[in-house]
């Protein structure tokens, strides 16, 4: 098993491998203690363990769960080009002005040959590195739907338990699908770009109906106003409370205290509930692993049983059905 890395603002995803069942109950780490007290070197440590599933993160784990619910979660998603990374680092100006410490979870795509992530939203957060307030870890989606990381629920709880005041969820913003972000923040910013959102695409996105708080961002360039507009007309149309839609520049800093306003106003109304976000966690990883079983089912298995159906053989409920059946003796991709 590989040493964990030592103490580092910006540590990337590791390569250790997952703990086996025996080795599940070994003995807690000396470094569980330091991890408590909020000390970076354990919490690279920790972070490393949950996110590879070494033999310390079940202790890590079990060590951590009455100190949780402490800090607020806000998560970042939108399409790509919208700024979102600028715009987070500009946020983490404001927190750390106001005197808060923060935790960055940035959840990048996966390679599709080595699994490794492409890290480019921990290269344009570098100039944070330095800052003992911030820390920073990039982890690699692993092609789970929805661009979130398996484990970023996990390593949110170890931010959450070393003291981190807020914790900043970016995922990789595919546009489309980004929802999953809403099954583990506190508080969900959905951010977007002059030009980019026009009615029937913002439609489209669906993240719109996760959102607390709407942006556009790059609000310098033109028709920024022209989109926060139709933004704030398609939220009216949601049919609960509208959501603010804020206008922000994060290359100057524009509008980015009004938005730390806005998330702490929905935070102080939003209690973190760290058993939530884990139930929601399970759900979510039920689902994506019912669908990777799915997909290892024998394409001719699959179309055979849609020929059934498309010819009236079978109804949908008796395809269903055969589709269960076919899972439970299949139990492994």
């Amino acid at each position: 098993m590989q040493k964990p890395p030592a103490d580092s603002a910006t540590a990337g995803p590791g390569t250790a491998g997952p703990a086996t069942a025996g080795s599940a109950a070994a003995a807690a780490p000396d470094w569980l203690p330091a991890l408590l007290a909020g000390e970076r070197s354990a919490l690279a440590r920790a972070i490393t363990a949950v996110e590879n599933e070494t033999a310390a993160a079940r202790a890590v784990l079990q060590a951590i769960r009455d100190r949780l619910g402490h800090a607020l979660v806000v998560g970042f998603t939108g399409a790509p080009g919208a700024g979102k990374s600028t715009l987070v680092s500009a946020y983490i100006d404001v927190l750390r002005a106001r005197g808060q410490t923060v935790g960055v979870v940035a959840v990048d795509p996966s390679s599709p040959l080595t699994g490794g992530a492409i890290l480019g939203d921990r290269i344009r957060m570098t100039r944070h590195s330095g800052d003992a307030g911030v820390f920073i870890r990039s982890l690699a989606s692993r092609g789970h739907l929805g661009g979130l990381s398996r484990t970023a629920a996990r390593v949110i709880d170890v931010f959450d338990a070393a003291g981190r005041d807020v914790v900043v969820v970016e995922t990789v913003g595919t546009g489309q699908s980004e929802v999953e972000v809403a099954e583990i923040a506190d508080v969900r910013v959905v951010v977007n770009a002059p030009g980019l959102g026009d009615d029937v695409q913002a439609i489209k996105a669906g993240i719109l109906e996760i959102a607390d708080v709407l942006v556009v961002n790059k609000a310098d360039l033109p028709f920024a106003e022209r989109s926060a507009r139709q933004l704030a007309a398609m939220s009216a149309q949601r049919g609960d409370k509208p959501v603010p839609v804020l206008q922000t520049a994060a290359s100057t800093g524009r509008g980015v205290a009004d938005l730390a306003d806005a998330i702490a106003a929905i935070g102080r109304r939003k209690r973190p509930d760290p058993r939530a976000r884990t139930r929601r966690l399970l759900q979510a990883l039920a689902l994506d692993a019912l669908r990777r079983r799915i997909l290892g089912l024998p394409d001719s298995t699959i179309d055979a049983l849609a020929d059934d159906l498309l010819s009236g053989a079978v109804d949908t409920e008796t395809a269903l059905s055969r589709m269960m059946t076919l899972l439970q003796d299949n139990p492994h991709p």
